[in-house]
């Protein structure tokens, strides 16, 4: 272990979506890294495709300089104090992407030993393509973030904020993707409605959001203007949005995030 320098516990989806990032923009090599995986056939998968140390259990990934907590939020009090054996002497960064745990909490629990930052990723950073809000906590130091940054800008975009706003950067973009996807999963069912097997219709859906994504990302004009540009007066688009206005499609949509914001602030309770 004494050349490794961040460990990753949890090897699930997010976790390995960090580990391909950080690996295939070199900000580390392999004999640098580890990932702690409980489960044996991710972990001999994850050793396997990525050349890094997995093991089973946090006391075989101790003394690193850095740590990040891949796990979900039910698993952190079960996890710390063994991180917290895990930790070097001289303290270490620990960067965690759990919902709605505070910084302060971690610090604690930690025994005041850890440099801590919480971020909030979201699935697309498995394309490459995520968008992670990050918030220095309790000892972070520039380094440390810098460290953070690059972390998650290996697989997309990142954007610090105040930590009294990572619940609403969980709902808008920690949540979003599952937003996006339902609106999809309806465009499909609508089309299917219509007379279209479900295999053109989920290519017509898929290409038009990733198109429409694309646009907006490549535009200098926000979402506003750029719907209104598709809707012509007594047109198609028209008569879809008027039907979504008459049944409250937005406010409904404005009640769902601010329920996933509710919900991360319960979480960290």
């Amino acid at each position: 272990m004494s050349s490794v320098q961040w460990v990753v516990v949890g090897g699930g989806n997010m976790g390995e979506a960090m580990l391909r990032g950080v690996l295939g923009a070199n900000m580390l090599s392999a004999d640098r890294v580890a990932v702690v995986e409980p489960i044996a056939e991710r972990r001999e998968l994850l050793g396997d495709q990525l050349g890094i140390l997995a093991v089973g259990d946090l006391s075989q990934a101790a003394g690193a300089r850095r740590y990040t907590l891949a796990v979900k939020p039910h698993q952190m009090s079960a996890m710390l104090p063994k991180l917290a054996e895990a930790l070097p002497a001289e303290g270490a960064t620990v960067v965690s992407i759990a919902a709605g745990i505070s910084t302060g909490y971690l610090a604690e629990r930690l025994g005041g030993r850890a440099r801590i930052i919480r971020a909030m990723p979201n699935t697309p950073m498995l394309v490459g393509c995520g968008c992670t809000g990050i918030c220095p906590g309790p000892g972070a130091t520039e380094e440390d973030m810098a460290f953070a940054k690059g972390l998650f800008g290996a697989s997309g975009e990142v954007l610090v904020v105040d930590e009294k706003l990572m619940d609403a950067v969980t709902a808008v973009s920690g949540s979003g993707p599952a937003y996006f996807f339902y609106l999809i999963e309806a465009m499909v069912s609508a089309g299917v409605a219509e007379g279209l097997d479900e295999a053109t219709a989920v290519a017509l859906a898929r290409q038009t959001c990733a198109g429409a994504a694309a646009l907006l990302a490549n535009s200098a004009e926000g979402p506003a203007v750029l719907r209104r540009k598709v809707t012509s007066p007594g047109g198609t688009t028209q008569a879809a949005i008027e039907t979504m206005d008459a049944g409250g499609v937005k406010d409904v949509l404005i009640r769902a995030v601010r329920a996933a914001a509710a919900k991360s602030r319960e979480l960290g309770r």
